[in-house]
């Protein structure tokens, strides 16, 4: 039995998501070129999301926001999406209250209890 062992990099799963972290703060001169990795990222992996590290954009502002939107925009039209890393609460606030919606990572998906977390059952109520 032959055994053939191959030379170079190991073969890396192309399903894991590329990650971009934006560093800050995001101001709207960064959006052409944090466009552009985004574009890049989802060629290179042949994937469909590029996950965002925003955790060290600073305080939230529209700038951040804007940015997002245009990365989001670039992503979609790449064929792929954006997904968040580790938002702060109120970035997703602005996010909502200007209606933009982004999948954040470890977010439960909708109608999907929480992992961990089991339904309260009371003693007098009738079996389903």
């Amino acid at each position: 039995m032959n055994c053939v062992t191959s030379r170079g990099l190991p073969i890396v799963d192309a399903t894991t998501p590329a990650v971009l972290v934006l560093p800050g703060p995001v101001t709207r001169d960064a959006t052409p070129r944090l466009c552009a990795e985004v574009r890049a990222r989802l060629q290179q992996t042949g994937g469909g999301i590029v996950v965002c590290d925003v955790a060290g954009i600073g305080p939230p502002g529209l700038a951040a926001v804007d940015v997002l939107a245009r990365m989001q925009l670039t992503a979609r039209r790449a064929g792929g999406r954006i997904r968040l890393r580790d938002p702060d609460p109120a970035l997703r606030a602005l996010l909502g209250l200007v209606g933009l919606a982004f999948e954040v990572e470890g977010q439960v998906e909708e109608g999907e209890p929480a992992g961990g977390v089991e339904e309260a059952v009371e003693s007098g109520d009738p079996a389903l």
